[in-house]
């Protein structure tokens, strides 16, 4: 029966899983301590608390570890402690920690990197200097966790006293010790103490050389780090990828790609380095050259070639992209790639596939993912489906700044203002200070409900409240709501008096509402500013030549014309997407060459027959297009 009960123990136990029925712990243990030997039910707990992954589990072995006796055993209170701080149960793991009479420097450690995955990192300093008040001496482990803390929080001074203390312990040779020195050092500016550290190693392993290079890449001094690299005695596969990510990070491509041919040996994150190099640097073709020769791709390469085209506003391509890695199936997608997704799918109006990624998310484990929650509400917001965008953001457990954001900005696009303004309300009771982006869409809310004094005091909260400096697109959304609202006047001397210059957006917002309120001498201004900002967009011609078309005056219509024709300008077609079957359909004005025109625009003249019955007259004083 004994030997059934260990067995039964072990089979219950020893496993990456977690015990399907933590509850017999309670049963079993009590039964193998005191038939086993003391090491053997140490090991096994050490061994519990090893893979333990849940808290409840954490707190049933804690129990018996305590019953038993082994709570202050040098093996296990340290493993108590790190087993708690993975769970982010950091006030538990202190309370262990208080218990224990005389904690050696493996418990120290356990709580110092407690603290630093749970990014607690000033208690780590405050921590390390109530461990000098004891009898403790730090060893080779744990003065690198404290040097990264000081890195995290760029405590410099703390780390150059620490450095003296290193010194006076007696690890200054230490390789491991040394290496979070230069990282240290080159982390916070202090390239020359960096390579001061470096200078003196008397053993220097690749680590410290990757770690040196690395340290110049941070303070931008790529010569010297290419220098170090070609001087290094021995080269893996992380130093060569430390060089190569230095390039891409300084947009020098062609070094890269360079570097890049003449590894001997590539990991596919080497491919993936220069992958993202050329997708950011706006090369596609290059990415698309480069991804195809791939022998092996994981999901950070299908990603970077979606972020390529999602940064060159490829937004068809990401589709098709990730339609062929669903049908590849050897990669599985990410949230990342989900993201990406979506927002294509918001660019381009592709509603269906953005609720088929929907689906996607929520049975993949995504639902409480806040990226892809974000993109979410993005995505129906800017297909028009606000209220399937509302029900997304109330769904969501934890919401951070670009929740509220992304919400109040897609309310009042669609004309949702009462709600934009009623959820900002919400959001500064639920503690979450707004940014510039908020007050963008807030801006915009008063604007489609015609509030000037409402927008007037949020904007003015700005900087009284939140301590927000106006950006150009604040001061934008003011001047189209004074616009909107027919207060022209108002908008020029608002424009005349604020403390930036009025960029293009700005005029060509006046000169839109100038053709509203039928305003020709304010067009003419403002479409003389934005020749000075625009000289070559047909578009601004155009606005005024409607303007004077609504007023009849035909010859400055024709006299615009002539303009426009002789500096060569051309209007760009006009350009409208339609989702048929999970695909997108593109159609151009004016498109002579698509095989189904004659279609395409016999559909046309019946949709046209249909809006004039109902009453809609279109305009006819827009500038030819077709010149």
């Amino acid at each position: 029966m004994s030997a059934f009960r260990v067995f039964k123990f072990i089979n219950l136990y020893d496993s990456t899983e977690q015990p399907r029925c933590p509850r017999k712990i309670a049963r079993i243990l009590p039964s193998f301590a005191t038939k086993s030997p003391h090491r053997v039910l140490e090991e096994k707990f050490i061994s519990l608390l090893q893979s333990c992954k849940a808290l409840k589990v954490l707190h049933q072995i804690h129990s018996q570890i305590i019953t038993h006796g082994f709570e202050h055993e040098d093996y296990i209170a340290p493993k108590i402690i790190s087993c708690y701080g993975s769970l982010k149960k950091m006030e538990n793991a202190h309370k262990v920690f208080d218990q224990i009479p005389e904690p050696n420097v493996s418990i120290w450690n356990a709580m110092f990197r407690g603290y630093s995955q749970n990014e607690s990192h000033k208690d780590v300093i405050v921590l390390f200097r109530q461990m000098k008040g004891f009898d403790v001496t730090p060893n080779c482990f744990t003065f690198p966790v404290i040097l990264k803390s000081c890195v995290k929080i760029n405590a410099l001074k703390e780390g150059e006293q620490l450095h003296c203390f290193v010194i006076k312990s007696g690890f200054r040779a230490n390789p491991f010790v040394a290496t979070t020195l230069i990282d240290m050092y080159a982390s916070g500016g202090a390239i020359h103490a960096a390579y001061r550290v470096f200078g003196e190693m008397i053993e220097r392993n690749v680590i410290a050389w990757t770690t040196m290079i690395n340290g110049y890449i941070t303070c931008c001094d790529l010569v010297t780090a290419r220098r170090l690299f070609d001087l290094a005695p021995e080269r893996d596969i992380v130093l060569w990828n430390t060089m190569i990510s230095g390039y891409i990070e300084a947009k020098d491509v062609i070094r890269a790609r360079e570097l890049f041919d003449k590894m001997p040996n590539k990991d596919v994150m080497s491919w993936n380095t220069v992958l993202n190099g050329y997708a950011s640097n706006g090369n596609v073709m290059a990415c698309e050259r480069l991804f195809e020769e791939m022998t092996e791709r994981n999901v950070f390469s299908w990603n970077a070639l979606m972020g390529g085209y999602t940064r060159n506003g490829n937004f068809s391509e990401v589709l098709s992209a990730f339609k062929r890695m669903l049908f590849d199936g050897t990669v599985v997608p990410n949230d990342a790639t989900l993201v990406n997704v979506l927002s294509a799918c918001a660019r381009l109006g592709a509603l269906d596939l953005g609720k088929w990624v929907h689906v996607y998310a929520e049975s993949h484990g995504y639902k409480g993912n806040v990226y892809v929650r974000n993109a979410l509400m993005d995505m129906y917001a800017k297909c028009g489906v606000v209220e399937t965008a509302l029900d997304v953001f109330k769904g969501m457990d934890n919401k951070d700044l670009i929740s509220w954001n992304t919400i109040i900005g897609g309310l009042a696009m669609h004309g949702h203002g009462a709600d934009a303004l009623n959820l900002f309300s919400h959001m500064k009771i639920a503690g979450e200070n707004p940014d510039g982006i908020t007050f963008i869409g807030i801006l915009c809310a008063c604007t489609h409900m015609g509030l000037v004094e409402d927008g007037f005091s949020y904007f003015k909260s700005m900087t009284d409240d939140f301590s927000i400096v106006p950006q150009i697109e604040h001061y934008g959304c003011i001047v189209d709501l004074l616009g909107r609202a027919g207060l022209l006047a108002h908008a020029v001397d608002f424009i005349r008096k604020m403390p930036i210059e009025a960029d293009a957006v700005i005029w060509a917002a006046l000169l839109g509402a100038c053709r509203v309120y039928k305003n020709v001498e304010l067009a003419e201004l403002a479409l003389e500013k934005l020749i000075e900002f625009e000289p070559k967009n047909p578009a601004n011609y155009v606005m005024l030549s409607n303007i004077y078309g609504d007023f009849g005056r035909w010859k400055d219509v024709a006299r615009l014309k002539v303009a426009v024709r002789d500096t060569g300008f051309k209007k760009l077609p006009g350009c409208s997407l339609i989702e048929v079957n999970d695909y997108l359909v593109e159609f151009y004005s004016l498109d002579e060459r698509h095989p189904e025109k004659e279609q395409i625009y016999g559909t046309l003249r019946t949709l046209t027959k249909l809006l004039r019955s109902s009453g809609y007259v279109p305009g006819f004083t827009e500038l030819d297009e077709r010149n």
